[in-house]
């Protein structure tokens, strides 16, 4: 099943030395000053990392992100982005809802959320979030329900999941090709058609 890899912040530019928005404070150990770098920077070269595929890199930058700061939806939506990324599903499990929780309209925590269910095996546990998230997500995207009609077909209702598929298919035929290579959709391969 296919998932987006969705940033939850838009382009960022790091900024020239001179406009870097970096601030000073007194390094007193060694008499003079250290920058501080604002926590917006940290989850930005985080997600730079993430997106090169350089796991530890990107969570020893989140490591740097002060203690007061570690809470924010913003740094727990990063760390949600890297526990997608290294597939450690039981911290997607953790995070999605705590994330979601912030910001319920944003499909991406409701997503990430299923999909971990879903790799753990927990199937019925994933189309329920999903379901829920999907009532309260402001715009969903195709992959909403592309990825019930997966759950659906994996649970054996199949006339939903073709009904989903319909709607997918309805929105974004290219789809389609997706479908007809997705093992979660497998009982539904010959109800899928080419055009």
């Amino acid at each position: 099943m296919p998932q987006a890899i969705l940033f939850p912040y838009g382009e960022h530019p790091i900024g020239t030395p001179a406009s870097n928005g970096l601030a000073w404070r007194s390094h007193e150990a060694s008499g003079g000053f250290a920058p501080v770098i604002p926590t917006r920077k940290h989850l930005d070269y985080a997600l730079g990392y993430i997106e090169l595929g350089l796991f530890p890199e990107a969570r020893e930058e989140l490591s740097r992100i002060t203690a007061a700061d570690r809470k924010l939806p913003a740094v727990l939506a990063v760390l949600l982005e890297l526990a997608m990324a290294e597939e450690t599903w039981t911290a997607v499990i953790t995070l999605a809802p705590q994330v979601a929780d912030t910001d319920p309209s944003n499909e991406r925590p409701w997503i990430a959320w299923a999909y971990a269910l879903r790799e753990r095996r927990q199937i019925a546990e994933a189309r329920d979030v999903l379901l829920r998230g999907a009532g309260l997500i402001s715009e969903p995207s195709v992959l909403v329900d592309y990825n019930l009609a997966c759950y659906f077909c994996l649970l054996g209702d199949l006339p939903e999941a073709r009904r989903r598929l319909a709607l997918v298919f309805a929105r974004d035929p290219h789809w389609k090709k997706d479908a007809r290579q997705d093992s979660d959709l497998a009982a539904l391969y010959g109800q899928i058609k080419h055009k």
